[in-house]
């Protein structure tokens, strides 16, 4: 496959799977039922934008809300319309996203899950502790920095440069994640939602 065919693949997925802005669904999945015990939710928006070496981008938009109770959790993607277009829903060894359309695709955690859909790496299990302004257990995180408040500002981990930032009671309100690969950066932004 071709260099630039492959790029469109990729950003088809991509579009396809968080597809914000782009799809106007009439259809969208069931509300998600909260998670039992130790529950933490996050809502707000991302931004995601995929830059090859040729200056190409790819973006997409959108809302989520994030529910997780420390062993299962249910990521929600939305549509600027509010629809839930995908749902990512897992626990230990199980991966599971659901499109609006109703099909899925399962694998044994969420990282390889989102890439596989997306053709790009989303940190979704480094998200779990990211969003409540914690480094995650593994792998180990590198050039760790706090604020004056001690809470994390900068890290690195897993392949991610991470700043955190703008805290709540329950976490940080702007997550800002980047990753190079040979001939693409990625940049992920979050903008979470006061608690």
């Amino acid at each position: 496959m071709s260099p630039r065919r492959a790029w469109l693949t990729r950003a088809a997925r991509l579009g396809l799977v968080l597809s914000v802005g782009l799809i106007a669904a009439c259809s969208s999945l069931p509300k998600s039922q909260g998670v039992a015990g130790d529950s933490f939710t996050r809502a707000g928006r991302f931004a995601i934008t995929a830059t090859e070496a040729d200056g190409r981008q790819q973006a997409v938009q959108g809302g989520f809300q994030w529910q997780d109770n420390g062993r299962e959790y249910v990521l929600d993607l939305t549509n600027p319309l509010g629809s839930t277009e995908a749902r990512v829903q897992g626990r230990p060894g199980s991966a599971q996203l659901t499109r609006a359309n109703g099909s899925s695709l399962q694998a044994d955690d969420p990282d390889t899950l989102a890439e596989d859909a997306l053709g790009s790496p989303v940190p979704v299990s480094g998200l779990r502790d990211w969003l409540r302004g914690r480094l995650a257990s593994q792998p180990e995180a590198q050039s760790v920095r706090r604020d004056e408040a001690g809470h994390l500002a900068r890290f690195e981990q897993g392949g991610w440069s991470v700043q955190l930032s703008r805290y709540d009671s329950a976490g940080p309100q702007l997550l800002m994640l980047e990753r190079q690969e040979a001939g693409r950066r990625i940049v992920v932004r979050l903008v979470v939602n006061p608690a």
